[in-house]
């Protein structure tokens, strides 16, 4: 008679679920980098209040956010391979749309799903930044970009990581929806050996595992960055007297 639980079975079939941890982690930070740069663009059309850009911006915005992210791997999954298709047939290329790589998909739908959020955070951690200390670069001569390099976002990136960490966080979790792509991850991995072995629980419990171990790990890692780059708020007094630093 099989057991209603084989608790030895979840921590066996760990070794087997990490081997496609790479590609969770790729797409995961893939997916994150990208979003960032999106996010970073959209954050400033926003904030500069750039014509047609701002408003298509928002629209962009609102769509991604008010869809679930599983109906824009679907859209993505079904939509790049009719575009290609359609460029195909209007220009008389030969892409071989069969040729694209499914991670490719998930990948272009998380990106783009996560800029949208991230975009939202990183333009609150823009304008955080105190409107005097951006004057007063202007008054020196920087430029805008030099003062957003200079300036603005070693004082703007204090103020998002939490979130941003938060997000990527979220995001190596929503990568277990890739297998809605046909890309094999580790969800779609313990599917296929939930699938031959019939012990779906105990696969499921496994994966837990994984996740909260790397939610974990994460976790930690980001308190740490926050430590670095965090800006002292207080800063002792040094007086002078006699020449000599009391």
């Amino acid at each position: 008679m099989n057991k209603l639980f084989d608790l030895e079975m979840v921590f066996t079939q760990i070794p087997d679920l990490l081997e496609y941890l790479p590609v969770t982690l790729e797409l995961a930070v893939g997916s994150m980098i990208v979003s960032l740069i999106l996010g970073l663009i959209l954050a400033l059309i926003r904030i500069r209040r750039i014509p047609v850009l701002r408003q298509l911006s928002s629209f962009y915005i609102s769509i991604l956010r008010g869809t679930p992210v599983l109906v824009q791997l679907y859209v993505t999954y079904f939509g790049i391979p009719l575009l290609l298709k359609a460029i195909n047939y209007r220009y008389g290329t030969s892409y071989n749309v069969n040729a694209v790589p499914a991670i490719l998909y998930a990948f272009v739908a998380l990106a783009v799903n996560e800029s949208a959020y991230n975009a939202e955070t990183i333009r609150a951690a823009l304008q955080s930044v105190p409107q005097g200390q951006v004057e007063a670069a202007t008054a020196l001569g920087m430029t805008y970009f030099q003062t957003l390099r200079r300036v603005i976002l070693p004082e703007a990136i204090e103020v998002a990581l939490p979130s941003l960490g938060n997000s990527f966080i979220g995001l190596i979790k929503g990568t277990s929806l890739a297998f809605t792509c046909a890309v094999v991850e580790m969800m779609a991995a313990g599917k296929i050996i939930a699938g031959r072995t019939y012990r779906y629980f105990e696969v499921y419990v496994s994966l837990a595992i994984i996740y909260w171990v790397i939610t974990i790990t994460l976790e930690q890692l980001i308190r740490i960055i926050e430590k670095k780059i965090a800006i002292p708020e207080d800063v002792p007094e040094i007086r002078e007297q006699g020449g000599a630093a009391l």
